[in-house]
């Protein structure tokens, strides 16, 4: 109710989109008397006091965008830390935000923090709570599952405010607004937009659970047309998320990296193979070959489209004469993972009979070289391919960027049989992982997994954080940073693992 009836500049500040000479500037404004229209004016400064503006302008908003507010300020100066403010008509203003511009030429050092997968009720944002107190951050990068569709079930023993609204599951426009307010009011995560710029990216759970251009595993036809759906969850993101319109883009870090921002759920991607068939036939294994050998091979297959793949191969081709780094900020993981034989003695004892045959399955399918999941780049082999060949054909330093998966992994990916890049795949910030479903000991799990599948240098499958990406000439190391719990609100950091590689290498190292 409190969100509902919420006045003034309900939610902080943000800033997305940034460039060596501008940055997007984001607020939310109620008015408190009806208005249908307000105009507001920002303000940015070169200190905290705003002793020093160097930047303004005004932008309007509305009921019409609920009254989120999004403005590119421009003229600012490169790699250089900015303050910015709202001011409303009645002359209150917002709370006062951080920004920073990226570096133009030489850069001897680049850090930004990797997050995905936040379930509001499934756990205290613990993750930006410890990454919005760093002063050691360039940038954030979402990776996806920022909000989650599903009704909000409530761990025992957590505060009411875990409960995200509405408490069904989200469909139409004002469902998807309520729900971006519920998780917006987090203090976290307000800390967190207010202390650092993002380039957010959306995956499945900003619409629906394994969406694809025509569809989601979780929209029923009873739930009404998926292209209202859709449209709604697209327009909501943009309207509450510090972010532009375009689809993908890329973002220069001086002569260090060039960053891109993808987008492989809602405008391209196609259906994935449907595999689940194949265990039902007279003879698995059979149809398991014939499935591996057809409808998974297809080349139509595509998670990016042709006209983002292609801008991506050109874009790798000028850019990696001109920047060390090729940093790929991709919503689900390109290495290769298949299921490993013994997963299922690894199960808890209490582990359904549904869930043991859905192992079992993995595990067979694994025996014919068939990937776990399928809603990921394994799952559209084809295209994961021209992606890897198109780094290899324009000799880039890749580095994929990914979540979704809610565990963390280390990848050198491979693609005809030559060093392809590396992954970097984040654990998430709250939601559950394997660990879930397991009674072993996560090593061995790790271990397990990394036995059974080539690409794989590492593995956690058992802790929760996000990750802290270090960019140098030489090197990109990657930490993956566990929180101790996200039971109760609080930032302590349990361990952390490092991995890196070097340049020209494209493989990992511990």
């Amino acid at each position: 109710a409190g969100l509902a009836g919420a006045t003034g500049f309900t939610h902080n500040v943000a800033s997305g989109e940034p460039a060596a000479d501008s940055m997007l500037l984001w607020t939310r404004y109620v008015p408190e008397t009806a208005a249908d229209v307000v105009r507001l004016q920002v303000e940015v400064a070169l200190d905290q006091g705003f002793s020093r503006i160097v930047s303004g302008a005004v932008v309007r908003t509305g009921a019409y965008r609920d009254w989120t507010a999004k403005v590119t300020v421009d003229g600012l100066e490169p790699g250089t830390v900015y303050w910015y403010r709202f001011v409303a008509p009645d002359g209150t203003r917002s709370p006062v935000g951080r920004t920073k511009t990226l570096p133009e030429g030489q850069v001897s050092r680049f850090n930004l923090a990797v997050f995905s997968c936040s379930n509001l009720p499934y756990g205290y944002f613990n993750a930006y709570g410890h990454a919005a107190a760093r002063n050691d951050l360039d940038l954030w990068l979402h990776v996806g599952d920022y909000i989650y569709e599903g009704p909000g079930v409530l761990r025992e023993g957590f505060e009411p405010d875990r409960v995200p609204l509405p408490a069904s599951e989200i469909l139409a426009i004002a469902d998807y607004r309520l729900r971006y307010a519920s998780y917006r009011a987090d203090p976290d995560l307000q800390r967190l937009h207010q202390m650092a710029p993002m380039v957010a990216l959306w995956d499945d759970h900003e619409s629906s659970n394994d969406s694809w251009e025509g569809g989601a595993q979780n929209h029923q036809p009873a739930e009404g047309d998926w292209n209202l759906r859709r449209a709604a969850a697209m327009q909501v993101y943009r309207e509450w998320m510090p972010v532009s319109d375009e689809p993908w883009k890329a973002y220069p870090i001086g002569a260090l990296a060039t960053l891109y921002r993808t987008e492989s759920r809602l405008l391209a991607r196609t259906q994935p193979a449907d595999i689940g068939a194949t265990f039902k036939a007279a003879d698995p294994d059979a149809a398991l070959k014939a499935f591996r050998d057809g409808p998974w091979r297809d080349p139509s297959a595509t998670m990016l489209g042709t006209t983002q793949e292609s801008w991506l191969a050109h874009a790798f081709k000028a850019n990696a004469r001109t920047t060390a780094w090729q940093l790929v900020g991709m919503g689900t993981i390109i290495g290769r993972t298949v299921m490993p034989a013994d997963a299922v003695d690894w199960l808890k004892p209490d582990t359904s009979e549904r869930k043991v045959a859905g192992y079992r399955n993995n595990i067979r399918a694994a025996r014919q070289g068939l990937p776990m999941w399928m809603d990921r780049w394994d799952g559209y082999p084809q295209a994961r391919a021209r992606l890897l060949k198109a780094a290899q054909a324009a000799d880039a330093d890749l580095v994929m960027l990914a979540g979704d998966s809610h565990n963390a992994w280390a990848f050198s990916l491979v693609e005809d049989g030559r060093p392809a890049g590396v992954e970097f795949a984040g654990h998430s910030v709250t939601s559950n992982g394997l660990e879930g479903d397991m009674g072993a000991d996560p090593a061995m799990v790790a271990r397990g997994f990394m036995a059974a599948n080539p690409e794989m240098k590492w593995a956690d499958t058992s802790r929760r954080g996000y990750m802290m990406i270090e960019v140098t000439p030489r090197r990109v190391t990657g930490e993956w940073l566990f929180m101790k719990t996200i039971k109760t609100r609080q930032v302590e950091v349990a361990g952390s693992h490092r991995m890196s590689v070097e340049r020209g290498r494209r493989i990992l190292s511990a």
